[in-house]
């Protein structure tokens, strides 16, 4: 018999040597059962080594290890041992595979977070130097990750050659080291002390703005905003504003793109002054960008510019960029200027909007691009605050009836879930001239997930308008339609009767919907009778108790031995709903 403690270390590392991967990943995600099996100090001596040498070449399972190493401090004895840890995640740190690198990189900066400042001293900040001074490019990408949590505990003459290595990764040979110290440089500049940020950061932060390899130097971009926000607001003019004009000029459309998605956040990290009288310019440039991908960024940002600026700036700068916008030659341009464009009516004002937003609004709602269309349709509410609704509606129905009737399923599908909203916007008048017709048209559609939305639909029209509203306007149309010769669209007559009854109540149910159903038991298609079994059962809550024995049992009963037997099915299973509902 092996010895107990032995043998869940035994059972370890047989798994971990087992060819079959999945057998060494189990084992590796129950570490932390084996370890509390072992103890603390076993843990430390045999656990911790043994994975320390454990070469396997599966980055599965490596990235499995390293995610467990991260928590893992409670089971070495507490923080006191957390350096035990570093060994074992500094070898997963010079991995091929980024992914295990990312997560061990992560794991150690959990670890870091935790450890006493004499251990970072002793143990953390030594392998920051180990893997920054790294043969292999991986180790010193993953160094760069892991300043932060080593920078503020060193003292300071470790803090000057901190800030020296770090400086040296930003000009390292390989982009890759680049790449990672660009991206962590607003982590570790956010440690550092005032006077050092001014002028170490500063000039390693220079150096990667100049870099040859664009994926450096977008990479920089996202380093503008997170420096800004740590700079006094001159430095940040001073330094920055320069760095983020050039970019906007820069010769690499990705590093455009990059300034334009990140356009708002620079601003608020120069203030408002520079950003009317440098930023607005490098805006203007980049949404007339040649290259599409730069335009759909810009575009997108565009009522958050605005927000920023006055609008006498506004309609002076951006507005002429906006029109042209509105016809460019990308339907994603124009798209993701529909997404946001209404956002502007609020910044503009009334009388700007009624002049030069709404004929930009118009030209956008007869797109031919069915998306740029429906972005407009659901972002109306903002304008319809600014204008009112009589200008709105003459202008929106046209478009409305359009979609509805296009010949993509998808448009009509997403036109219909904004009928709801349209509704409650436009108010009640409106909807019944001009909207109502489309609304029962889309139950006889061709495509299910039409008709199913289309029932969805009334039933939440009954919700906005109220139960005597949908009597008037909604209930007879529907009903109407059960005679129509397709069972299909008899079904989904049944389904909407069925969505209609709690918002209507017991009384109108009992009247008008209820007499439907039971006349649709009569009906030659199985299909149409066991649907009806189905509402009948979705009814019984609603009305009242007498209804239930006059009316839906017998009717269910009848349809209980029905010679189908989906029919009989169903109807038996509404029978054994109805009686537990009565007895509750």
């Amino acid at each position: 018999m092996i010895d107990e403690p032995l043998y869940p270390i035994a059972v370890l590392i047989d798994e971990l040597k087992n060819e079959d991967i999945q057998l060494r990943l189990n084992s590796i995600r129950r570490l932390s059962t084996i370890a509390r099996a072992l103890g603390e100090e076993r843990t430390r001596k045999e656990l911790i080594p043994f994975l320390s040498e454990n070469n396997d070449d599966d980055d599965e399972v490596l990235l499995a290890m390293a995610e467990e190493l991260g928590v893992f401090i409670p089971y070495v004895g507490g923080v006191e041992h957390a350096n035990v840890l570093l060994p074992p995640l500094e070898t997963l740190c010079t991995v091929e595979e980024t992914c295990v690198r990312d997560k061990a990189v992560e794991s150690l900066c959990r670890i870091g977070a935790q450890m006493r400042e004499q251990d970072l001293v002793e143990y953390f900040i030594p392998l920051v130097k180990r893997l920054a001074a790294g043969e292999w490019f991986t180790a010193r990408v993953s160094s760069c990750g892991l300043f932060h949590i080593a920078y503020p505990s060193a003292p300071e003459a470790l803090k000057t050659e901190l800030r020296a290595i770090y400086s040296q990764l930003c000009q390292d040979d390989m982009p890759m080291v680049r790449r990672s110290a660009a991206t962590n440089l607003g982590k570790f500049a956010a440690t550092v002390e005032a006077p050092h940020l001014k002028v170490d950061i500063m000039s390693m932060f220079d150096d990667l703005t100049q870099d040859d390899q664009d994926s450096v130097r977008l990479l920089a971009v996202e380093g503008c905003a997170a420096l800004g926000k740590l700079l006094e607001p001159q430095d940040c003019v001073a330094h920055i504003l320069p760095v983020i004009v050039n970019f906007s000029q820069d010769k690499s459309w990705r590093v455009r793109y990059m300034v334009a998605n990140q356009l708002y956040e620079l601003c608020e990290a120069v203030g408002p002054e520079p950003t009317r009288s440098d930023l607005v310019p490098a805006y203007v440039r980049l949404l007339r960008d040649n290259e599409a991908e730069v335009r759909i960024a810009a575009a997108g940002k565009v009522t958050k510019f605005c927000r920023i600026l006055n609008p006498e700036l506004a309609i002076q700068h951006i507005l002429p960029c906006v029109k042209e916008l509105s016809t460019d030659s990308s339907q994603h341009v124009r798209s993701a200027l529909a997404s946001v464009i209404m956002g502007m009516a609020p910044v503009l004002g009334k009388d700007a909007t009624i002049e030069q937003l709404l004929p930009i609004f118009l030209s956008l709602l007869k797109d031919e691009f069915p998306d740029v269309r429906l972005n407009i349709i659901s972002k109306l509410d903002q304008v319809n605050q600014v204008i009112g609704i009589d200008l709105l509606s003459q202008s929106l129905l046209p478009a409305i009836v359009e979609l509805a009737e296009d010949r993509h399923w998808r448009v009509r599908l997403a036109i219909i879930e904004y009928i709801p909203l349209l509704a409650s916007q436009l108010g009640v008048g409106f909807f019944d001239d001009k909207l109502g017709a489309l609304c029962m048209q889309w139950l006889k559609d061709k495509v299910y997930s039409i008709r199913d939305a289309a029932a969805n639909n009334v039933k939440r029209l009954a919700e906005e308008f109220g139960p005597d509203w949908a009597m008037q306007h909604i209930v007879p149309q529907v009903l109407d339609m059960i005679n129509n010769p397709h069972y299909l669209y008899r079904m989904t007559i049944l389904h909407a009767i069925s969505l209609l009854a709690p918002v209507m109540g017991s009384d109108i149910t009992c009247s008008k919907l209820l007499p439907v159903v039971i006349n649709a038991s009569k009906d030659r298609v199985p299909n149409i009778k066991f649907n009806v079994a189905k509402v009948l059962q979705s009814l019984v809550p609603i009305v009242e108790q007498s209804v239930v024995e006059k009316t839906i049992r017998p009717c269910l009963v009848e349809l209980s031995e029905d010679p189908d037997v989906d029919v009989r099915f169903f109807a038996t299973q509404a029978l054994e709903s109805s009686n537990q509902v009565m007895m509750s």
